[in-house]
């Protein structure tokens, strides 16, 4: 029931004073969605909800705190609610977080009919969208490279966000509140989230405590990264400075970020970075391995989606420069966030944008940081499933690391898992191409074509030969599209275009054409087509099947080139009376003429002419004894270009 047919019920039945007290519910709820505060709004949703007090924006709001409260079950029903009503006119959004909805919960088959629906509606609005069909097969092949276990410092409250800190670690709880909010989706929550530190993360006797200083309010603090010198750290925090609590113009707290500096073992001098805005969020530092640039998460103007992964020049002296979006590659129409980078230029972070198993997914991809063009690799199980999994760190040198995620076996909420990295996710992506080149007329191999590879600069990246079997085998660089090329002299060059892949192995054979303007007049057309000799049989001028298959090859070449004219050379062996032979070479020539124009070819391109047993090519002459395999080489025909 839309509201406007409900609120003409209410009118008939006089109880305008229940739709006003509904009305004011209502707004409350909007007010605490459009704080981020998630969990007031759902429960007041779902009170009218239950009171049949129901429409399209209700519905869409209740399935988006649902879904960015990580509850994707209950958003499903709440989108799918919204969808079955037939005079409902949904948004890309709602489409789109239900497919990922349906696939949190295992139902692809569901999940990949809905997000077919939101590819037709991202091409016609021209977003930013990422949909693959294929990602299943992709991130099962990229699956299993990683031993999990939970990290020894859970707690059954939130843990979350982890960072390197000397020799062991800063995090993300509300320990000490226990209030279970889901800062990754709830940027502004009424409760409390603070940075706690290990100073020795492989030591389980290590004890947990607060970060020092005057990082840690009353309000959120979380995702921390220290510089290599130890004295100064980036941090996000509530849109929360000197006491006082800074809104937009629609009253909605944002977050920021700050830096603090390390000053007689206390976090102290607290600042504010200066792009950070009352009307947009800023979150989740990180710094290049070089530390000459920050990289971090924000909706701020010129973001694709909810959320896209920026850059920030480090100037010094507090300056900064301007932000750079990392790009279309890299961001979607949804929320990337979280990055790290490691000292290899490997790029991790989170996205349920890009194709994955649902909710947050954890991906990768090999930067160099003027070119953002690269393949965005997911993963794969167990760092990732069906629920939320975010804030990746690894160390480079010993293929250890942490990630968090909100997966229902976890200790609390959110949790942070410790892994072992044992074969890294393939970034350099490597795609092998194979096969065979052959004549395009005459199908058979040629041996010792070149086969190139060429990129889209058409600069020749590597190139080889085909081999006794006329095959060839390359490899080429799948982040990037590359022409596949083939050549020989006498033929004519062919090539095929490749685009980016995962790195599937490829087959492409060639048949190429050959070249037959470098035929002159007098060559024998036969001889440049590498065809089989046109034979006969003995007193006969028939085509026989054998022939028939090489003519056409002819016929081929003709239809190619409209231009060639040819005259068919007829020959017998010297067994009977010349002048019968010459009379019978006559006739040969005439049937192939013939045969070739009921094929298509016009009879002005074509002449015919026997000559007997005078050209024999062998010493079969009469008076000869020569076996039949001898006297039937002599029983041929020739095709001369004559223009």
């Amino acid at each position: 029931m839309t509201n406007k047919h409900f609120l003409f019920i209410i009118a008939l039945t006089g109880l305008s004073f229940l739709a006003n007290a509904q009305e004011r519910q209502l707004e409350k709820a909007d007010e605490q969605y459009r704080q981020y505060s998630f969990q007031p709004a759902i429960d007041i949703y779902e009170k009218l909800r239950a009171k049949g007090y129901v429409n399209a924006d209700l519905l869409t709001k209740l399935g988006d705190s649902y879904y960015f409260n990580a509850e994707y079950k209950k958003a499903a029903e709440a989108y799918q609610e919204l969808l079955v009503s037939n005079d409902t006119v949904v948004g890309a959004d709602v489409v789109f977080r239900y497919a990922q909805s349906l696939k949190t919960l295992g139902r692809y088959q569901e999940s990949d009919k809905w997000m077919r629906e939101f590819a037709a509606i991202a091409q016609k609005m021209e977003l930013n969208s990422k949909v693959d069909f294929d990602y299943l097969e992709k991130i099962e092949d990229n699956s299993g490279r990683y031993d999990i276990e939970q990290f020894k410092f859970n707690s059954r409250y939130a843990d979350f966000a982890p960072s390197y800190y000397k020799e062991g670690l800063i995090f993300a709880s509300d320990r000490d509140t226990g209030n279970l909010a889901r800062y990754r989706h709830t940027w502004n929550s009424s409760d409390f989230l603070d940075l706690y530190q290990v100073k020795d993360a492989a030591d389980s006797l290590t004890t947990v405590s607060k970060v020092s200083g005057e990082v840690n309010t009353r309000f959120h603090e979380s995702t921390s990264i220290v510089a290599k010198d130890g004295k100064t750290m980036y941090f996000t925090r509530n849109n929360f400075f000197e006491g006082k609590k800074k809104k937009d113009d629609e009253g909605t707290i944002r977050l920021k970020m700050y830096t603090a500096e390390l000053v007689d073992s206390t976090w102290t001098n607290i600042t504010e970075l200066p792009f950070n805005s009352d009307s947009y969020s800023v979150a989740h530092p990180m710094l290049s391995p070089d530390e000459k640039f920050l990289y971090f998460s924000s909706d701020m103007p010129g973001t694709f989606g909810k959320s896209d992964l920026w850059k920030v020049e480090i100037v010094g002296d507090g300056t900064y420069g301007a932000p750079i979006n990392l790009g279309s590659s890299i961001n979607t129409q949804a929320r990337e966030n979280f990055p790290f980078i490691t000292k290899e230029d490997v790029l991790y972070f989170s996205s349920d944008g890009h194709p994955g198993l649902g909710g947050l997914d954890v991906f990768a991809t090999k930067i160099a940081f003027d070119d953002y063009n690269q393949e965005i690799v997911n993963l794969g199980k167990p760092v990732n499933g069906e629920y939320d999994d975010f804030s990746f760190i690894i160390n480079d040198e010993t293929h250890t690391g942490y990630f968090s995620s909100n997966r229902p076996e976890g200790m609390g909420s959110d949790d942070i898992y410790a892994f072992i990295e044992n074969e890294p996710v393939p970034l350099d992506c490597l795609q092998d191409v194979t096969g065979t080149v052959r004549d395009r007329i005459t199908n058979e191999i040629l041996v010792g074509a070149t086969v190139k590879i060429i990129d889209e600069e058409n600069n020749e990246v590597s190139s080889t030969l085909t081999n006794s079997e006329g095959t060839y085998s390359l490899e080429l660089d799948c982040n990037k599209g590359n022409f596949v090329r083939a050549l020989k002299d006498g033929y004519i060059p062919a090539e095929e275009f490749l685009a980016k892949s995962y790195g599937k192995p490829a087959t492409v054979d060639f048949y190429l054409e050959r070249d037959v303007v470098t035929g002159g007049f007098g060559d024998d057309l036969a001889k440049l087509l590498q065809l089989s000799t046109i034979y006969f049989d003995l007193n006969k001028y028939n085509i026989r099947p054998d022939a028939e298959i090489e003519i056409q090859k002819v016929i081929a070449a003709m239809e190619k080139y409209p231009s060639l004219k040819i005259k068919v050379n007829s020959h017998t062996d010297s067994q009977g009376r010349d002048e019968y032979n010459l009379w019978l070479s006559q006739k040969r020539a005439e049937s192939t003429v013939n045969y070739m124009i009921s094929k298509g070819i016009a009879s002005d391109r074509l002449i015919g002419e026997g000559f007997g047993e005078t050209k024999l090519i062998n010493e079969c002459e009469n008076g000869v004894r020569c076996s039949p395999e001898k006297h039937q080489l002599n029983r041929r025909s020739e095709f001369i270009i004559l223009e």
